[in-house]
């Protein structure tokens, strides 16, 4: 059995889509939101002003450690901000990262 020529087979992928420096921006922060504790941490910061570290404790259910490890990925992906007050750090959300993510996430389907 002859093995097909692929590469000739169909017309090249039209010109579009994500770069490979919006794709890798795109895919840190799904993957920071693709956890379920993170989800839920960024939900309650996002629905507040700003909300400490020690009250996302009970709502999550997960250690102050945890919570730390969490609040570390969002931030580095952007979603969040904190700022350290004494022992506690109070945390805001940026919704323009979120935002553009969902925009990015939007732009990727043509609907014609």
């Amino acid at each position: 059995m002859a093995i097909p020529d692929l590469k000739n087979c169909c017309g090249p992928a039209s010109p579009g889509g994500l770069d490979e420096k919006a794709s890798g921006e795109l895919a840190t922060v799904l993957a920071a939101l693709g956890d379920p504790v993170r989800l839920r941490i960024y939900s309650l910061i996002a629905a507040n002003k700003e909300v400490c570290s020690c009250n996302l404790e009970g709502p999550v259910g997960k250690s102050q450690p945890t919570i730390s490890h969490h609040t570390a990925k969002l931030a580095a992906a952007g979603l969040i901000i904190g700022e350290k007050r004494g022992r506690w750090t109070w945390w805001r959300a940026i919704p323009t990262q979120a935002l553009s993510a969902a925009t990015a996430i939007g732009s990727l389907t043509k609907t014609n």
